[in-house]
Formats: structure tokens, C-alpha cells, sequence
């Protein structure tokens, strides 16, 4: 009986420490954390979301997506997240402060989507650029968006000969004819014009999914729609389950909508009629669309920013190095 009290004791001491250890302390420490906002008040990270986005989390959760996907970038030094390209930096508690309940899930039969949102097309820069030669390759490939200043480090090297063919006559040949190595001055010269080298072969940029033709632009929410209708259409490989059930197939009365799904081969519908999403499958696109953790926080480091401070650490990843159109 005198070891009843000590044993109690002990019991509730382990029972308290733990408590204390993993609630009372991590909400002392980020349980009141306010929304990071500049010196004007104007740019403001992250913004309470509301409306359709609200229904779609909870659309989101009542499908079980959280068991085959995750909303959390693991920093480099524990995980190879940020290599993958699933966010420029490592998640942080501010990221969720608005979230109710938070989807931070523990495994990933799925890419984490914690900035799939991100990744969605800008509708301006989907359609070829706006030069002349029509470079089908340069509609597609990372350069062209930021021809104002990333692609001097990779057309540099074949640039400063070209530019002064005079000074340097003897270590540039004047004739275009035998410019064999990588770049030529060719290159160097559609560069400075705006086109992009028809010669030079398609950059290798990270292991996204290609682009399946007669799809709509990847990322964007009709391809949403389309992989939620139909995932093996986009990927024949995956195993994620048909939520054909969020989709409605009716007949077209006076004109095709314009939320109808552009499907192919056997999904496509029957002559006259159409498969439109329902209110739940354009809520819960409209979360999956919201989902950014991509905007620069204080007190987390970025990987972009790292990368942009040595630059000439890996010139010829710099090409195919870009994640795709956000």
C-alpha cells in the first residue's frame, strides 16, 4: 500500500510532462501567430480563405484525399521535397494558421500538393509568345518568360564573342558554317532578335507528368476537372480512384457549356451530350487551386533565394533547372 502514492505520482507526472511537452509549450510558441504583412500593410501572407474554398476543404476531406496526399514541404536537410519541386521552401507554421482542420497528412501515395496551386498556367503566357517566328519549342520551354535577364548567364559565354567580332577575331570564326560546339554565333544572334535557336534541343527540366495531347493546359482547373474525372487518362500509371461521382453527363440543349470536361477516347461523351462538374467538384477544384505556400516568409529560407546567390555554381542546370509555369 505505501507504493500506491509513488506510483500515482509517477504516473501523473509522465502523463503531465507530456502534456506540457507537445501542447502547452507548442502553443505558447506558435499558437498566436499573426499573418506576415510589409511595412505599408498592403502585401499580407497568408489571407483567411472563404466561400467555395471553405466547401471544397471540407469536399476534400469527406473523399479521403488526405490519406494518399500531403500539404507539408519537408526542408532539404530531412527530405528531398525541394528537389522534387514541390515548393521553393520548407513549410512553415504560419503557412496554416488559417486552416481548420489542418491537412498536413503522413503519407504520400501522391506528390505533396501543399503548392499545387502555384503551379497552375498564367492564362496570358499559355498561347506562343508574341515574336513572329513562330518557335513552337520556345511557347513550351522556361527561357522565353524571363528573356529580360536569366538567359544571359546561358547564352554568355557564345554572346561576348559574338557581339565583338572585330576584337576577337582570332578565337570566334566568322563563318557560321562549322559552329559545332553547344552554342554558335547563330544562337547568339536569334537571342539578341527575340527567337529563340531552332537547333538547340528542348531543355530537361524536372520530372513533371508531360503534357497529354487534347488536354487542357496542365495544372489549370479544367485539367483538374479532367484528372479528377478520369486520372488514368492523364497518368496511365495511376492509382488514384475515378470521382466521376462529383461530374453530372446531361444533354446539350442550345450550345456546348463552358464548363463542360474536354475528354478523349473512351471517356468522351456520346454525340449531344456533355459531363459538367458539380457544385462540390468546383468547390473542391477551387481549394486545390488556392493551395500556395510559395510567397516569401521571414523567417524561412528560401531555396530560390539560395540558388540565385550562386548562380555560376551549376550554368548549365540554369536552362533546365526552372519548375514549371506557376
Amino acid at each position: 500500500m505505501k507504493g500506491l502514492a509513488p506510483l500515482f505520482l509517477g504516473i501523473f507526472g509522465t502523463f503531465a510532462f507530456s502534456w506540457v511537452g507537445l501542447t502547452v509549450i507548442p502553443n505558447w510558441q506558435i499558437g498566436h501567430l499573426n499573418p506576415q504583412s510589409d511595412e505599408e500593410g498592403t502585401d499580407i501572407y497568408p489571407m483567411p480563405q472563404s466561400g467555395m474554398v471553405t466547401r471544397g476543404a471540407r469536399v476534400y476531406a469527406a473523399n479521403g484525399c488526405i490519406y494518399c496526399h500531403s500539404q507539408q514541404v519537408r526542408a532539404a536537410y530531412s527530405a528531398d521535397d525541394i528537389e522534387r519541386k514541390w515548393g521553393d521552401r520548407r513549410s512553415a507554421p504560419r503557412d496554416y494558421i488559417f486552416d481548420r482542420p489542418v491537412f498536413l497528412g503522413k503519407a504520400r501515395m501522391g506528390q505533396d500538393i501543399a503548392n499545387i496551386g502555384a503551379r497552375a498556367p498564367v492564362e496570358q503566357e499559355s498561347p506562343a509568345p508574341t515574336t513572329s517566328p513562330a518557335p513552337q519549342g520556345a511557347a513550351v520551354s522556361s527561357p522565353p518568360p524571363s528573356v529580360g535577364g536569366s538567359p544571359s548567364p546561358a547564352s554568355s559565354p557564345a554572346a561576348a564573342p559574338a557581339a565583338s567580332p572585330g576584337s576577337t577575331a582570332p578565337k570566334v570564326p566568322t563563318s557560321p558554317a562549322p559552329a559545332a560546339p553547344p552554342v554558335s554565333p547563330s544562337p547568339a544572334k536569334a537571342a539578341v532578335a527575340g527567337a529563340s535557336p531552332p537547333a538547340s534541343p528542348p531543355p530537361a527540366g524536372p520530372p513533371w507528368p508531360e503534357q497529354t495531347a487534347g488536354l487542357p493546359p496542365m495544372y489549370s482547373a479544367a485539367w483538374h476537372h479532367v484528372h479528377l474525372y478520369s486520372p488514368r487518362s492523364i497518368n496511365i500509371d495511376s492509382n488514384m480512384p475515378s470521382y466521376r461521382f462529383l461530374y453530372q453527363t446531361r444533354r446539350i440543349s442550345d450550345a456546348r457549356s463552358s464548363d463542360a470536361l474536354q475528354l478523349t477516347g473512351s471517356d468522351a461523351p456520346a454525340e449531344g451530350w456533355e459531363i459538367i462538374p458539380t457544385y462540390d467538384a468546383k468547390c473542391l477544384v477551387a481549394y486545390m487551386m488556392s493551395l500556395n505556400q510559395s510567397h516569401p516568409l521571414k523567417d524561412v529560407r528560401s531555396a530560390g533565394a539560395a540558388a540565385a546567390a550562386s548562380p555560376a555554381a551549376s550554368p548549365s542546370a540554369a536552362p533546365g533547372g526552372q519548375p514549371p509555369p506557376k
